[in-house]
């Protein structure tokens, strides 16, 4: 049952009914009924509609928070050219990330875990990009999703990844970027708008996919070459 039908049962059964309950005994009486008695059975209403007001003042009160709890489960989706829902996150190795603080750079985010085979086969060509690409002016941040940490952390020792590997142990920025499988990439330009989805592995160590990166890598200083484009 929703929060709404909820509260609209409790309004039903502690206000409506003990009016019902009430007129209908009065129709029900045959028995003429002297001034104190009027005024006792007065007093009694009076204190069940106090107590029935108090109960209604709870239940908005807690309608009210409620809402702001299922905001608070439901958080911003990422939307393509939109601005994009912050995350902090720690990754392997125990440093901090929050997305907010790398504006001014071209951010690659990609969700994979180490039980996916075709994440593994993209590993190769992340490594290459992230290694070509300026720090200045590019961040890669790749998000373990269901997945054991440490199991990502011998395989990057291993066949020697150097980029980020984050930790999202309650799924939070796979709720936030909507993700539907493993893997799926996310190109956020410097001013922190969504511009690509990228669903699925790709060679990233390509002149496809570089172009398509090129087009959001903001300008060098000194106006020399943001990267080391593949032959």
């Amino acid at each position: 049952m929703s929060i709404t039908s909820f509260g609209s049962a409790l309004i039903i059964f502690f206000y409506f009914i003990p009016q019902g309950a009430y007129y209908n005994a009065m129709k029900r009486s045959d028995k003429k009924l002297t001034c104190k008695e009027l005024l006792a059975m007065s007093l009694k209403k009076n204190h069940e509609y106090a107590v029935c007001s108090a109960l209604l003042l709870f239940l908005v009160i807690f309608l009210v928070g409620s809402c702001g709890l299922v905001k608070e489960k439901y958080p911003k989706k990422a939307t393509l050219n939109s601005p994009v829902p912050d995350f902090t996150l720690t990754d392997i190795q125990g440093n901090h990330w929050q997305l907010s603080k790398l504006r001014g750079k071209l951010v690659f985010i990609n969700f994979w875990a180490t039980w996916c085979p075709p994440c593994q086969e993209e590993l190769p060509s992340l490594e290459a990009l992230n290694r070509s690409m300026d720090r200045d002016r590019f961040q890669m941040l790749t998000i373990l999703s269901n997945d054991n940490p440490d199991l990502a952390r011998m395989l990057a020792g291993r066949i020697g990844l150097t980029f980020p590997i984050l930790i999202d142990p309650e799924s939070k920025g796979a709720a936030q970027y909507g993700i539907t499988g493993v893997p799926e990439t996310f190109i956020v330009d410097p001013q922190g708008i969504l511009r690509e989805k990228i669903i699925g592995p790709r060679e990233w160590n390509s002149p496809g996919a570089w172009q398509m990166l090129e087009r959001y890598l903001p300008q060098p200083a000194g106006g020399g070459p943001a990267t080391k484009n593949p032959q």
